[in-house]
C-alpha cells in the first residue's frame, strides 16, 4: 500500500492538470458603465464571475495571463492579472484612451488615444512606454497589429483614411483611403489583407497590405462597426450597430454569406482559438451574442454588464 498510493496520487495530480490543460479559454468582457470585467466559461457560455476595474473600461486586448484594459475616465491603460481580476498596474497614456491591441509575440502593446491624435506603443507585460506616434485621423479608436507586427493601421472617428504606422521606425507611413468614420479593423491570418468596417459609409474595405490600396469594397448592414477574422482565413465577420446584425463575409468571393441577429448596438467581437464560436458585444442590451461559427446560429445571449464595449479571448 505505502508503494501504491504515492502512485495513485501521482495519477490524480496528472488527471488534474490535463482537465485543467484542457479548460476552455475564457472571454473577457469591459463593461463602461458598470466599471466591471465579465469574465465567460466559452466551453458552457455561462458568465462566471465580474470584477471591478478601473472607472470606464473600454478597449481590451489579452495574453500572458494578462488583460491589458484602457480606462476611457482617467486616461490610462490597466494591466489586470486574469487569473484573479487584481489591477497589478496603472500606466498614463493620454486622454481618452480607447482599442487596445497586443502583437502577436506578446512583446508589445498599443492604445489608441483619441484626445491627443496618436498610438502609444508599449513594451508588454510591463506597460513601459516606448514612443508616441502621432497620426493623421482625428480621434483615432482602432489601433490593430499586422500579424507579423510590423504594421499598425490606425482607424478614427473623423477620418475617411486608415493610417499605417511603421512599428519599427515608429512613424506614420501612409494612408489608405476607405469611407467615413472607420471603425473596427482585421487582418487575415497571413497578413496579406486588412478589412475595415466603415460606419456612416455603411461598407466593409478590403485592403491589399502589400499595395496599400482598396481591393473591394462589401456592402454591410447599418453603420458597422466591429470585425473579426475567422482563425481560417477564409470568413470575416462585420457586427452592424443599427440593425443589429451580424455578418458573415466570403473571402473567396467577398460577398456576405449569412446575417445573424443579435442584440442592440453589437460592437467589438472576438472568436475562439478553435474557430468554433464567436462573441459579440451588444452596448445597448447589455449581453453578449455568442454565434456558432459554421451554423450561422445565434447559440445564446449572456447577461454582462452596463455598455459592454468588446470581447477579448484567452
Amino acid at each position: 500500500m505505502q508503494r501504491t498510493l504515492p502512485k495513485l496520487l501521482m495519477a490524480a495530480l496528472v488527471g488534474a492538470f490535463a482537465g485543467l490543460a484542457l479548460a476552455a479559454p475564457m472571454a473577457y468582457v469591459p463593461n463602461e458603465k458598470t466599471a466591471t470585467v465579465s469574465v465567460i466559461d466559452t466551453a458552457t457560455d455561462q458568465r462566471l464571475r465580474d470584477f471591478a476595474v478601473g472607472v470606464r473600461p473600454r478597449g481590451i486586448a489579452s495574453g500572458g495571463g494578462r488583460l491589458y484594459l484602457s480606462d476611457g475616465k482617467t486616461g490610462s491603460l490597466l494591466i489586470v492579472d486574469t487569473a484573479t481580476g487584481q489591477l497589478l498596474k496603472t500606466v498614463l497614456v493620454g486622454d481618452s484612451p480607447e482599442g487596445v491591441s497586443l502583437s502577436a509575440d506578446g512583446t508589445l502593446l498599443a492604445v489608441a488615444v483619441e484626445d491627443d491624435n496618436s498610438v502609444v506603443l508599449l513594451a508588454a507585460p510591463e506597460g513601459k512606454e516606448l514612443a508616441r506616434i502621432k497620426v493623421h485621423g482625428k480621434n483615432p479608436e482602432h489601433a490593430v497589429f499586422s500579424p507579423d507586427g510590423r504594421w499598425l493601421y490606425v482607424s478614427a472617428e473623423e477620418a475617411e483614411q486608415v493610417d499605417v504606422v511603421d512599428v519599427k521606425a515608429r512613424k506614420q507611413v501612409a494612408s489608405v483611403p476607405v469611407g467615413k468614420r472607420p471603425r473596427g479593423i482585421g487582418f487575415l491570418p497571413d497578413g496579406s489583407r486588412a478589412y475595415v468596417a466603415s460606419e456612416v459609409a455603411s461598407k466593409v474595405y478590403v485592403i491589399d497590405v502589400a499595395e496599400r490600396r482598396v481591393l473591394a469594397e462589401i456592402p454591410a448592414g447599418q453603420y458597422p462597426a466591429g470585425i473579426a477574422v475567422h482563425p481560417d482565413g477564409k470568413r470575416v465577420f462585420v457586427s452592424n450597430g443599427r440593425d443589429p446584425s451580424v455578418m458573415a463575409i466570403d473571402v473567396a468571393s467577398n460577398t456576405v454569406v449569412a446575417t445573424v441577429e443579435v442584440g442592440k448596438r453589437p460592437w467589438n467581437m472576438a472568436i475562439t482559438p478553435d474557430g468554433t464560436k464567436l462573441y459579440v458585444a451588444n452596448g445597448r442590451s447589455g449581453t453578449v451574442s455568442v454565434i456558432d461559427t459554421a451554423s450561422y446560429k445565434k447559440l445564446a445571449d449572456i447577461e454582462v454588464g452596463q455598455l459592454p464595449w468588446g470581447v477579448s479571448i484567452q
